[in-house]
């Protein structure tokens, strides 16, 4: 594949340019390797006639050959606004302005397919009523960055698009510091270091992210800093306790570049960090990858100056460092 892109006059319309070494190759295999859609959806797509070959319509089998340039019109998502839901929310600091928010394992951020409510956003609209930006839509009011389901910890929420937009200019310039405390397993072998690899959606599962160093594929850079906290042993096993503070903030980042290296989080499904021997004996205090955005430190819009926050471990966090390291 030489070249992926999106069209630049419309959004929804993904082309693809054919390479030698893709010369009979089934379309809907071809087109998955942009990592863009499984071949589940494209062969949805090719039944509906959204998937054209040099501009003419192609049946599901066809193979690509010399010189295709494959094009996919991509469905429009039905627009659906978040509804308030009363939902207790771990408020860290609140005013006018912004509002800093401890989330629970567990919480979806936003509204999304399989999770339509009892998200952050529905508890925001509860708890914050019409008092949060529009810069996100109706699905994401006031999120300015976001953390998975089974990671907790902190979180700030914009309430007016001027600190939204002043927020998000901080994020993308890598001036908001998120500083996280995960379990790895396994022992690093030095005290200190640097993940800097691409990332991007997995060549093959689209529910996973992965290191991506083939430039044919969509990645982003990614660089994570990770410093050793603790060293410790449980049911034969080794675990280390790090502080990860991240440059940029790509989807699954630190769980993803810590199994690159070889040390995935305990309790990590996904990236390979579940059923060790210490899950099995402490199923009750497992749920998902131990990872907590801990610290969080940005320049207050409205005031200009630095403000830093934090927040306690979520009580079977603590629990598990305690067995491991004795903390």
């Amino acid at each position: 594949m030489e070249t992926m892109e999106w069209n630049e006059l419309d959004a929804s319309t993904l082309t693809l340019s054919a390479s030698d070494e893709d010369v009979g190759k089934r379309v809907d295999v071809f087109a998955a390797q942009s990592g863009e859609l499984t071949r589940s959806a494209l062969g949805r797509l090719l039944e509906s006639g959204s998937v054209t070959v040099n501009g003419a319509p192609i049946a599901k089998n066809y193979r690509i050959r010399q010189g295709d340039v494959v094009e996919i019109t991509l469905p429009t998502p039905a627009p659906c606004e978040a509804i308030p839901q009363n939902i207790p929310l771990d408020i860290i600091y609140e005013d006018d302005d912004l509002i800093v928010i401890n989330k629970p394992v567990g919480m979806v951020v936003h509204p999304a397919a399989g999770n339509p409510d009892g998200t952050l956003v529905n508890a925001l609209l509860y708890h914050c009523g019409s008092s949060l930006s529009g810069v996100g839509g109706v699905i994401r009011p006031g999120i300015v960055h976001r953390i998975d389901k089974d990671t907790s910890g902190l979180l700030v929420v914009a309430k007016n698009d001027e600190t939204h937009l002043a927020l998000s200019a901080q994020l993308k310039g890598h001036h908001i510091r998120r500083t996280y405390y995960a379990i790895a397993i396994g022992n690093f072998k030095e005290d200190s270091g640097t993940v800097d690899a691409p990332i991007g959606r997995h060549p093959v599962d689209r529910k996973r992210m992965a290191v991506i160093r083939n430039s044919d594929l969509k990645a982003r850079d990614a660089v994570t800093h990770w410093t050793v906290l603790s060293r410790g042993e449980s049911n034969g096993q080794s675990f280390t306790l790090l502080r990860c503070e991240l440059e940029t903030g790509r989807t699954h980042q630190i769980r993803v570049h810590m199994a690159s290296i070889g040390h995935p989080l305990l309790g990590d499904s996904i990236y390979g960090g579940s059923n060790t021997k210490f899950e099995a004996h402490h199923k009750a205090l497992i749920h998902g990858q131990c990872l907590h955005a801990k610290e969080l430190t940005f320049v207050y819009p409205r005031t200009q100056k630095e403000v830093h926050f934090t927040s306690p471990l979520p009580d079977e966090m603590a629990r598990v460092m305690k067995i491991i390291f004795g903390q």
